[in-house]
């Protein structure tokens, strides 16, 4: 995780700003938009998280899953820039998003719905968020303005909607193949001379996924480079040498997670189910929870963005324990789902009621980067660790893990939206209280208004 965050700065933040920077100077919005649906596209194909997710649905073919989901990310990263060259508000456009959203989820089949809320966040993983960030970052600092610090984030909230739709669509016009999900198993080995060369094992695998998911956002940046960057040859080689540091990083958690953390997660998960009080694994599920993300990679990279972007006003510890908090709540409702039965729909609709209003209250920056925090929350942990540890519970007590336990990623992705809101709500109060000492957060004048009445 070390190295990949430090490649990530070195390499992914600055190829994704020059990026972002230069095509918006190009003022060619046919040009941009094409950019933006190919690597969209690109990028959401070889995401690993995705394929991870991919694996574990029975009822639909992998490939269709994953072309469907990066279709999806590919629209919605055109419509993410749009929004920042016109100045549309973050907060009507999702708003809305999340309305059809919900009305294509009564029509579309109940097993969609918990898949196509975890495809919504198992796409926001470790290789598109820093590219598509900076993308972002690069892309309003050069349109400029007030509104520029706030309009930077919000393009992984609109890349995560994508998906949602994209498979909620798909639900409606394809019969599914059937199929129940087939749990993990450990492979064998319980000492530390059979673990090492299970590991050793997985690192060509994980090597070639790591491959193929750099090979598209380096091709383009290369042909970028060659023919309209020409950045400096010390810059370059800056930027490569970052790039191998986010490939080897990236590789080792990967092979780590998938070979260590998804069997184990199923293991442990089928293991605690048969305890005569099940009450406990609720507060069990609660401190993995707060715990993991810790963990995620694109978490570090998100918050270290974020407290640039705000000029340190979002300091990097705060985000840290409102996103732990509001991921140790996703997991304690997410047992309750899977021990008592409980629908998705009880806890989706009434945490997303929540953190839509509280869209209109809060200073627009902490609505941006908390839509953005609940894609980035929902990573290769999740997809793999988490949600194998939860249908591990499911399948020891006899549930159906596709209504029970696939929507788990869809509850990290949205309680983050509530909690840091609410942090951005406090902070806001907080500042006002202070009379105006010290640089007050970014907004634009009709978040004013809307704060002053």
């Amino acid at each position: 995780m070390g190295l990949f965050t430090m490649g990530a700065d070195i390499a992914m933040i600055p190829m994704g700003e020059s990026l972002g920077s230069f095509l918006i100077k190009t003022r060619k919005l046919v040009l941009v938009m094409l950019v933006c649906f190919v690597m969209g596209v690109l990028i959401t194909v070889a995401e690993p998280d995705l394929q991870v997710l991919a694996q574990q649905v029975p009822m639909i073919p992998k490939s269709l899953l994953i072309g469907t989901v990066a279709l999806g990310v590919g629209v919605f990263l055109v419509c993410a820039f749009l929004r920042i060259v016109f100045r549309i508000p973050l907060a009507y456009m999702l708003m809305g998003l999340y309305l059809l959203v919900f009305i294509l989820a009564i029509f579309a089949p109940p097993d969609y719905l918990p898949v196509a809320f975890d495809s919504g966040g198992v796409t926001t993983g470790p290789i598109t968020v820093p590219f598509i960030m900076a993308f972002g970052i690069g892309l309003a600092a050069v349109r400029g303005g007030d509104s520029s610090d706030a309009d930077s984030f919000g393009l992984v909230a609109l890349c995560s909607v994508g998906p949602i739709l994209a498979v909620l669509l798909l639900g409606m016009f394809f019969e599914t193949a059937g199929g129940a999900y087939v749990p993990a198993e450990i492979e064998g080995g319980v000492t530390v001379g059979e673990v090492f060369p299970m590991l050793l094992h997985g690192f060509p695998h994980y090597g070639k996924d790591g491959l193929i998911a750099f090979s598209p956002i380096l091709a383009v940046f290369l042909i970028f480079q060659i023919f309209f960057l020409k950045h400096p040859a010390r810059h370059f080689i800056r930027i490569v040498v970052g790039l191998a540091y986010t490939f080897i990083g990236l590789i080792l958690f990967l092979t780590a997670a998938n070979v260590g953390f998804m069997s184990v997660g199923g293991a442990l998960g089928r293991e605690l189910a048969v305890l005569p009080y099940h009450w406990i694994l609720i507060p069990l599920a609660m401190v993995i929870g707060f715990f993991v993300v810790a963990a995620e990679p694109a978490v570090h990279v998100l918050k270290k963005k974020v407290e640039e972007v705000s000029a340190g006003a979002i300091s990097q510890r705060g985000m840290l324990i409102a996103l732990c908090i509001g991921v140790a709540v996703s997991l304690g409702l997410s047992m309750v789902r899977v021990l008592f039965g409980v629908p998705l729909w009880y806890f989706l609709l009434p945490g997303y009621v929540i953190s839509l209003t509280l869209m209109f209250i809060v200073p627009r920056i902490f609505t941006a980067i908390a839509f953005d925090s609940g894609g980035v929350a929902s990573g290769p942990m999740t997809a793999t660790f988490i949600l194998s540890f939860i249908i591990g519970v499911s399948d020891a007590l006899g549930g159906n893990p596709l209504t029970d336990a696939f929507g788990i990623v869809a509850m990290v992705a949205m309680t983050p939206l509530v909690t840091l809101q609410i942090l951005g709500l406090i902070a806001e109060i907080k500042r006002r209280k202070e009379d105006g000492e010290g640089e007050p957060l970014p907004m634009d004048d009709e978040e004013e208004e809307i704060i002053d009445f």
